[in-house]
């Protein structure tokens, strides 16, 4: 991503390791040393690029219902029969595949989430392009749920991240305010610095 470009090396990392070429590596998901769709089809197979400070993706889906439903469940067969094609399968609950590759389809983007960066795109821009999106999200979920049960938990969402965006918003305001009352000065050296590694204000 363009954001990424001029950030310390230890903050992309873990992108690089695999997206330089993922799209055209087969092992990023199936291993290169246990080719095995049963193994693909683990959340954790997505764990290992998919979590961490700058996309948060396996630890909400891990605390979420539908994560600790996986994790309780996921040895039991009967629960999550991973011998069985992504096209066929009938599990207690939702693995990361099961609703981002639906069907078995290989392209991830095409059942992505239409929310970036809490709120930085919030998804109803009344544009045809995220209505489409949006319509897709809730034929998703309604495998398992009522679509109604699906749009109202998509519009809590963007309610969410619109006051996620109001929160962001104000907390500028407040520092802008500190700064003009002479109280933004930088961090002490000998204090921490912040996630990005500079000085507050510095």
């Amino acid at each position: 991503c363009a954001w990424s470009i001029e950030r310390p090396p230890g903050d992309t990392a873990g992108c690089t390791f695999c997206h330089t070429s993922s799209e055209e590596r087969c092992s990023t998901c199936h291993q290169r040393h246990q080719f095995d769709p049963a193994v693909a089809g683990h959340s954790e197979q997505c764990k290992a690029c998919h979590w961490g400070k700058d996309h948060r993706d396996w630890e909400a889906y891990d605390i979420s219902i539908h994560g600790v439903v996986y994790q309780v469940n996921k040895w039991n067969p009967t629960e999550f029969d991973f011998s069985k094609k992504l096209s066929d399968a009938d599990y207690v609950g939702p693995t990361c595949q099961y609703c981002h590759m639906r069907g078995g389809h290989h392209n991830v983007q095409r059942l992505s989430t239409v929310y970036t960066s809490m709120g930085m795109s919030n998804a109803d821009r009344g544009a045809p392009l995220w209505k489409e999106k949006r319509d897709t999200w809730v034929s998703v979920c309604d495998d398992c749920h009522s679509p109604r049960f699906a749009r109202e938990n998509l519009q809590a969402m963007d309610e969410a991240c619109k006051d996620a965006g109001l929160k962001y918003t104000e907390t500028f305001k407040v520092a802008g305010n500190l700064m003009l009352d002479g109280m933004g000065e930088p961090m002490p050296k000998d204090l921490a610095p912040d996630w990005s590694g500079q000085h507050i204000w510095s």
